[in-house]
């Protein structure tokens, strides 16, 4: 057992070249690695692939583990394939943490592999042999994350390894979606086993969830008897399917629809039922919700719906199970995927029977909001423009203008935070990704990466906050898309301080000590030259303090992207 088989190529190969050609086999695009010492399998089978002309996934070697996992994020976003990354044992496993909990909570499949130290300290290929393998051994690799994964398992030899892999991807893929983690000892890796790779998937995911007529039927006839049914959502846009049929039945019936704290666009901007992105103005009349994939539909200590109003949760997981606390009623609970639910419930909606003159009247009263509210919204623009240092709403107008300046319309934003949706003028589905609820910073910018490595030809534009820029390891993230060739403009609406921390604070303690003082743990200052980093990496850098002078910077960073094919960031001094 000290000696790796040689190799016969019709017969013989590694469970490491097994690994590879079982992911490529079932459609994984890409192979995000951070290799350690138990890649060496690994890179011996990358160069068999090269030398031989196997098909593996495209292999994209990441500077840090949080990178690879935001950037299978953003593929995934952009194709809905499963993509694999893999990492090096426990501190690699640790570093990937924070975005397997994004990924978990936001239902995006991963299968993330790990090295696992070496089992034996002698007489096997690929033994113990450097200081490091005994000390990074753990009694449970896996449990540093087993509370945000679906499954996971330690490969015991060679042979299982496209049953695994298969058993593996079935899972993520399964609805709710989500991330696997699959350990790989060295020694296992580097056994010898049969190179074949069946032509289909031992294992396949069940079909998506369809909704029950029953209670499609029931949902359809609380929404046509309801005087002021609202509809709530944050993810039906993670099927752009969903969009035009959520868009129909709005339309249809004159049903305001609110994206809360939304991850994609899942209605456009300029839709005339689009009710903004605040539920509480909508609470107080609503006498039926829809809560369309969302989890959190309202912060119930602000303000909740007047009891007795029938709530229809709807999602591939109403109940959020996952979740250990989430106390939203559900009077109707249907397990769907948007896009079968909204189909259904159009045909159910044209049997129960709407009354027309009510939807009439519905229409105008939510049409003279929306008109309040975009007039609203204008003045804000606007002394977000006048204000020093610039609002953030006026940075995020700028910025809507400055795509359509370079007449990129198929442009896609990934937003972490900063961006203020309604003053950017979202309306094309796929065109928005927002962060995971769950809130680990550092997302969006490697996740940016990975929209940007599926979606080669369309302008991509990061909107961070400066501490979430900070979060993303920017250095790492700018060296990654110096190798891959993944250019995007990155905007910091930087306002020098945790606003989160700054915003609680405030409202927990409106009179306390901290807010007649500088609140403490929460500015920034001083500020590095965020756009030195980029430039370290032959990227395009400007700092922007005044409104007037962001158009023209916009402008010019977007050329470096789209012309001179060159990381961009502007550091946008914001209030």
């Amino acid at each position: 057992m000290g000696k790796p088989v040689k190799r016969d190529n019709a017969t013989v190969t590694s469970a490491a070249e097994s690994f590879l050609r079982t992911l490529a086999s079932r459609g994984v695009d890409y192979f995000f690695a951070n290799p350690g010492t138990d890649f060496a399998s690994i890179c011996e089978a990358l160069a068999r692939a090269r030398q031989d002309g196997f098909a593996v996934p495209k292999t994209v070697l990441v500077p840090h583990e949080n990178i690879g996992v935001g950037m299978a994020y953003g593929v995934t976003l952009v194709t809905g394939r499963v993509q694999a990354v893999m990492v090096h044992v426990n501190v690699g496993t640790a570093n990937a943490i924070c975005g397997l909990i994004n990924a978990s909570r936001e239902n995006i499949p991963i299968l993330m592999a790990a090295g696992r130290t070496p089992l034996f300290e002698t007489g096997r290929f690929g033994n113990r042999s450097q200081n490091i393998h005994w000390a990074q051994e753990m009694f449970d690799q896996a449990a540093m994350l087993r509370e945000v994964v679906k499954w996971d398992y330690e490969l015991r030899g060679g042979e299982q390894m496209e049953s695994v892999v298969d058993r593996a991807l079935a899972i993520a893929r399964s609805d709710p979606k989500g991330p696997v983690y699959l350990s790989l000892p060295r020694e296992v890796l580097a056994e010898s086993v049969a190179p074949a790779v069946s032509a289909t998937p031992l294992q396949n995911p069940p079909a998506p969830p369809s909704p029950d007529p029953e209670s499609i039927a029931q949902a359809a006839s609380i929404l046509a008897r309801a005087q002021n049914p609202l509809v709530i959502t944050a993810r039906a846009g993670s099927e752009p399917e969903a969009v035009p049929l959520l868009e129909a039945l709005a339309e249809r019936y004159a049903w305001p629809v609110v994206e809360y704290r939304s991850r994609y666009l899942s209605i456009s901007s300029a839709h005339p039922m689009h009710a903004g992105y605040e539920p509480a103005p909508w609470l107080d009349t609503a006498d039926a919700i829809l809560v369309l994939d969302c989890d959190v539909p309202w912060i119930p200590e602000a303000k909740s719906p007047a009891a007795g109003v029938p709530v229809i949760q709807v999602g591939t997981d109403p109940l959020f199970a996952s979740y250990p606390a989430r106390g939203f009623r559900g009077d109707l609970s249907i397990a769907s995927t948007p896009r079968r639910a909204l189909a259904a419930l159009t045909a159910a909606m044209e049997k129960a029977g709407a009354d027309p003159a009510v939807i009439a009247q519905r229409r105008s009263r939510i049409e003279a909001a929306g008109a309040t509210r975009r007039a609203a919204l204008e003045n804000h623009i606007r002394a977000a423009r006048a204000a020093t240092p610039m609002g953030m709403a006026w940075v995020s107008r700028a910025l809507s203008e400055a795509i359509a300046r370079a007449g990129a319309k198929d442009a896609i934003i990934v937003n972490e935070y900063s961006l203020l949706a309604g003053a950017a003028n979202l309306t094309r589905p796929g065109s928005f990704f927002g962060s995971s609820p769950v809130g680990g910073l550092g997302w969006g910018l490697p996740a940016a990466l990975g929209v940007k490595l599926a979606a080669p030809d369309r302008l991509v534009v990061a909107t961070l906050g400066d501490g979430s820029y900070s979060f993303a390891n920017p250095l790492a993230c700018y060296h990654a898309a110096a190798m891959h060739d993944t250019p995007v403009l990155t905007l910091v609406l930087n306002n020098g301080r945790y606003g989160a921390v700054e915003r609680a604070v405030r409202a927990m303690y409106p009179d306390g000590i901290a807010i007649k003082q500088e609140i403490p743990l929460v500015s920034l200052d001083p500020e590095p030259r965020y756009d030195a980093v980029v430039t370290a990496c032959g990227g395009y850098g400007e700092r922007v303090e005044q409104a007037e002078e962001l158009p023209a910077a916009l402008d010019r960073a977007i050329r470096a992207v789209q012309e001179e094919h060159r990381q961009a960031l502007l550091d946008v001094r914001c209030a």
